[in-house]
């Protein structure tokens, strides 16, 4: 009878375990849940991705250099274009050999280690605070301005970005120590896709030549109804005015463009037919980064920041801060931001100098490019390369590209109206970024100061030898 018994048990044990092993085999094989899987959650750049293991683990769990290889194609051409602090030819390089022995600086999992929220820091970074120093122990020798100072304290604000120090390393400052608060011209650079077109050898111009077009030139099917609302909203756009018909965004073409067929709520790849770049840098982004992958659309209801209760279960695609047909950017340069962002930065906007620029602009008090949008700062107007031999002045639409650290605002946004000491200092201090910078930073940076002195010395220096 104990036999039986027991060979029941084992019999009932095996089949929950096949049980078991079945259901959790349809989680990873069939796109569902697999936040299950995860040994620990993932940081504030990533965990929008989740449910795509995939994205990130193309080969085995454990592959180092395929997760490598992931990283690179997301983040890669950041590394390249910018100027990069510590590029990998800085560590490739034989004489800095040594420097490996502690931190593998040539891949990135050995400072951005995820499911490990109890190790990350700042900017997702899971190294200890004072990582620097492995590299950097004689800095106080090297630098008599930095004597005394904390290996913690590297990447303070104002300071040292291991990645990106286009704004802040030593040459850059001393051209900029003399800068007013308020520059004499204040005014973002005008876009100018329109003006290059010509030039873009990707754009169809065969389906669509730049010309002004009419509602009589409106290809929509006869089956379709076309409001007059529509038609008024299509006629103030760029695209009735520079020749993108209807059939544009509406008609999808199938793989091998042999059959095409009219749809009646077009998504980001309609768009990426002619906005390429801001589609790419679009899906880089906290917004798109979800669509990049295969999941479905963002909705604030993801987010980590605070967000409207009436917003939460709004998809962000192109349409949600463009909504056809108007396309309006002077609204989503603040309304749609507003319309779902609700933390204290956000709602303070409208009582800040920067709004009430914005508000003369709109109003032809101020030229345009002279009121401070959201879109002003977060996504910033860039100087990016369309091809080998052309580049052209865009709206970066990757959010994150000037986020974290927000030293890297500094150029494509603060510098177009403050001098560099001021931007330093007022991205510096908290309680006014809260604000929404409405006043002046109560904080110093001595980023400058230091080199300034530095100039001072390497001057004194030099005529001492002459």
């Amino acid at each position: 009878m104990a036999k039986a018994r027991d060979k029941k048990l084992w019999l009932f044990w095996v089949a929950i375990m096949i049980a078991m092993a079945s259901y959790f085999a349809s989680l990873m094989t069939q796109g569902k849940d697999k936040t299950l899987f995860m040994p620990g959650e993932l940081t504030a750049g990533h965990y929008q991705i989740e449910l795509s293991c995939d994205s990130c683990h193309k080969g085995s769990f454990t592959d180092r250099e395929s997760m490598i290889e992931t990283c690179v194609e997301c983040h890669g051409d950041q590394r390249v274009k910018p100027f990069d602090s510590h590029p990998k030819a800085k560590f490739t390089d034989p004489r800095n050999a040594d420097r490996l022995e502690n931190i593998n600086a040539l891949e990135c999992i050995s400072c951005h280690v995820e499911h490990q929220p109890h190790n990350v820091k700042a900017n997702g970074v899971t190294q200890p605070n004072d990582f620097c120093i492995y590299c950097h122990k004689d800095i106080g020798k090297d630098r008599p301005s930095h004597q005394g100072m904390a290996f913690d304290t590297c990447a303070s604000a104002g300071c040292h970005n291991f990645h990106n120090n286009r704004a802040l390393y030593t040459d850059f400052l001393i051209k900029h120590m003399d800068e007013p608060d308020i520059s004499t011209k204040t005014v973002v650079p005008q876009k100018e896709f329109i003006k290059v077109l010509d030039e873009i050898i990707t754009y169809p111009h065969d389906k669509y030549p730049v010309k002004k077009l009419s509602t009589s030139d409106m290809d929509v099917p006869a089956n379709i109804n076309t409001t007059t609302a529509i038609k008024k909203d299509w006629l103030t756009t760029a695209h009735a005015k520079s020749g993108v018909n209807c059939s544009a965004c509406h008609m999808q073409v199938s793989e091998d463009t042999s059959t095409s067929s009219w749809i009646n709520n077009p998504d980001h790849q309609s768009c990426n037919s002619c906005h390429d770049m801001e589609v790419k840098n679009f899906m880089r982004g906290k917004h798109g980064m979800r669509l990049s992958v295969g999941l479905d659309a963002m909705t604030p209801a993801d987010a980590r920041l605070p967000m409207k209760s009436d917003a939460l279960a709004k998809k962000l695609e192109c349409n949600s801060c463009h909504p056809a047909h108007r396309f309006d950017i002077a609204a989503a340069a603040v309304d749609s931001c507003l319309a779902c962002h609700d933390d204290e930065h956000s709602r303070s906007y409208k009582q800040s100098s920067h709004y009430r620029l914005w508000q003369k602009e709109l109003k032809g008090e101020l030229p345009a490019g002279s009121g401070v949008s959201c879109a002003t700062c977060h996504m910033p107007r860039i100087e990016a390369d369309v091809s080998d031999w052309l580049q052209r002045i865009m709206v970066q639409h990757n959010q994150n590209a000037t986020l974290n650290p927000n030293e890297k605002m500094i150029r494509p946004a603060c510098m177009h109206c403050h001098g560099l000491g001021f931007s330093i200092d007022a991205l510096a201090d908290k309680n006014l970024i809260l604000n929404n910078f409405n006043g002046r930073p109560s904080v110093h940076i001595e980023s400058i100061d230091m080199a300034k002195a530095y100039k001072e010395r390497h001057e004194k220096e030099k005529s001492a030898v002459q």
